[in-house]
């Protein structure tokens, strides 16, 4: 009998011990089941497959230090691969090609799109020192997702890039403001949503170690809160202007990132 009670005993100690490894496995196990579009990964139309490989071939040929990744906004600083003439080239390639830097932005990605990308051959050679990474803003249009299935598309963007090259430290923007479309209140509510995704992806910040967040929204804005056309003639979409404003803003952190 003394030595029942003690087996009893200690199956209960092991039990209580194990039941947070447990319930963290288990919510881990919520987190990927999950199912909705942002964290699907999925390829795009004929068009875009191109590009996808064109970024792949760039990929092979190793020697990035430096990566940007995302969308339009990110594809619109140019470099190999894009648009000689887009707004943002002349700055990459006088400031940003000396530290080692490729650009795998694409126009109308989607956080789903990233992750096939980074998943289908754009991270399988390179492990770049810093990584700048900025999307979410495609993900946002009316009901498409909500600010938490945003949230956790960037997530799993994250922690796909660690889960291939461990040691890039990762320089996540926060979604940057836009106020397209004609209806106010439309524009209010995706506002919100921008401004709620976040503020769930900034506690991805760990000091740098791994991941870096910095929000640049505000430099983009006048005093009264509207975005200057000389800045975003659309909207959304940067000019030089902007793309200059962006170039200051992160590149201290990117060479504190690169060290």
């Amino acid at each position: 009998m003394p030595r029942i009670l003690s087996l009893l005993c200690l199956t209960a100690t092991l039990a209580l011990s194990l039941a947070p490894v447990l319930r963290a496995d288990q919510k881990d196990k919520e987190d990927t089941s999950r199912s909705h579009t942002a964290i699907k990964p999925a390829p795009r139309d004929k068009g875009w497959m191109p590009r996808h490989d064109k970024f792949v071939e760039i990929a092979k040929r190793g020697d990035i230090d430096l990566l940007f990744l995302g969308d339009s906004i990110t594809d619109a600083w140019g470099g190999e691969g894009h648009n000689p003439k887009a707004p943002g080239n002349e700055i990459f390639e006088n400031e940003f090609k000396a530290k080692k830097a490729a650009n795998f932005g694409i126009g109308g990605d989607r956080t789903q799109h990233v992750l096939w990308r980074l998943q289908n051959g754009e991270f399988d050679t390179i492990k770049p020192k810093a990584l700048m990474l900025m999307i979410g803003t495609n993900n946002s249009n009316g009901k498409d997702n909500t600010a938490e299935e945003i949230a956790e598309g960037i997530k799993a963007i994250v922690r796909e890039i660690h889960k291939r090259s461990p040691k890039t430290r990762v320089l996540l923007l926060a979604v940057f403001p836009r106020a397209t479309g004609k209806d106010q209140a439309a524009k209010d509510a995706q506002t919100a949503k921008i401004n709620a995704v976040n503020e769930q992806i900034a506690k991805l910040d760990d000091g740098g170690k791994t991941v870096k967040f910095i929000d640049i929204g505000k430099k983009f804005l006048a005093a009264d809160g509207s975005i200057p056309k000389e800045i975003m003639p659309d909207q959304l979409h940067l000019s030089p202007k902007g793309y200059r404003i962006w170039a200051d803003a992160v590149t201290p952190a990117l060479d504190e990132l690169l060290k």
